[in-house]
């Protein structure tokens, strides 16, 4: 609430509604305030939690090398539940707390808790009035006892310093590369299942896909027919994400460039169904523009025109899908994707 109340000459405020101008508080003495013995043992206090958040985080690091994924432990009500997932939750959640609790230790027993009240002044404050609050500033620093206590500065500095390790750690779990695959994730991440000779069809109802089954302005959501065969083996999600391209058609004459010499069929172009900027699927086909746009950040690709971006975020064109028919009349593809889909990444080539 603003305060309103009008101030004399000198800045106070006068006596209103009972209450009394400002006035001077007892102060009451912490234990550790008078007593060093008290304060001694509050900063073995802190110095312990500090230490033990340090010992958190390398057992965090043991735990996640030195405990198989695959190992389940039994807790009532929640059923099986993996040992490194309760291992590594325990110990980074104990290193955070241990971390705040020692804060906190440190500035209930062991930093000045006088209450300091300051008037409002003008923004712009007068040489000796910035020279007091840096003199300010000195004592607050001298008082948090950040310099007198070592110990505490020199776990805390330890704890901080290792608190990101766990970050970086779990950093490595973004990416594990299956057993049966050796590739780099760079080269796994710029190709998909599709092959020359590879049929289209309809995501979901994994039916083939005629040419005159797609009418001009019309647009349909297609992966490999092989992904049918690997929906129950792990990583299909990944083959998924990668392999999802759209079926759009318009005329031939109104395709303005594409990404290599008759990649579509008689009209119909095949792209990728991930955004290249941060991985949204896209299906938002505006016939008349032919126009493709992302419904989370509004990148917009002229599909007409190589799919390059002609709004948006994204930094690169939708990666275009070589497409033709078999001798059954069905459309395939003639190839992968020549480019990666989906984001960019550090180790993708230009």
């Amino acid at each position: 609430m603003t305060d309103l109340t009008p101030h004399d000459a000198h800045g106070s405020q006068p006596a209103r509604l009972g209450y009394p101008p400002h006035a001077d508080v007892e102060h009451v003495l912490r234990v550790a305030d008078t007593d060093p013995k008290a304060a001694k043992r509050a900063e073995r206090q802190v110095v312990s939690m500090f230490l033990l958040s340090i010992v958190m985080v390398i057992l965090f690091v043991a735990a996640y090398v030195g405990i198989d994924k695959h190992t389940n432990v039994y807790i009532p009500v929640f059923g099986e539940v993996g040992a490194q997932t309760i291992a590594l939750g325990l110990t980074f959640g104990l290193a955070i707390l241990l971390i705040g609790a020692g804060a906190i230790q440190w500035a209930k027993k062991l930093m000045p808790d006088v209450e300091v009240v300051q008037e409002r002044h003008e923004q712009v404050s007068p040489e000796d009035v910035t020279a007091e609050a840096a003199a300010i500033y000195g004592r607050g620093k001298e008082e948090s006892g950040f310099a007198r206590y070592k110990m505490i500065r020199r776990t805390l500095i330890g704890a901080m310093a290792l608190f990101p390790i766990p970050l970086v750690v779990m950093l490595r779990d973004l990416w594990s590369t299956p057993a049966s695959e050796e590739l780099s994730p760079a080269q796994i991440l710029s190709t998909t299942i599709w092959k020359k000779g590879e049929r289209i069809v309809t995501d979901a109802t994994y039916l083939p896909v005629r040419p005159e089954d797609l009418p001009v302005g019309g647009l349909v959501s297609a992966v490999p027919a092989s992904l049918e065969e690997v929906q129950h083996l792990e990583g299909n999600l990944n083959a998924r994400g990668k392999a999802a391209i759209i079926l759009v058609r318009m005329e031939p004459d109104e395709i303005v460039s594409q990404q290599g010499d008759g990649w579509d069929y008689q009209g119909i172009l095949a792209y990728s169904k991930i955004c290249t900027h941060v991985g949204c699927p896209i299906a938002l086909y505006e016939q008349r523009t032919h126009h493709l746009l992302c419904p989370c950040h509004q990148s917009t690709f002229d599909l007409a025109n190589s799919g390059n971006v002609v709004f948006g975020p994204a930094a690169r064109n939708m990666p275009q899908l070589p497409i033709g028919v078999d001798d059954e009349g069905f459309l395939i593809a003639m190839s992968d994707f020549q480019q990666p889909v989906g984001p960019s990444f550090w180790e993708r080539s230009s």
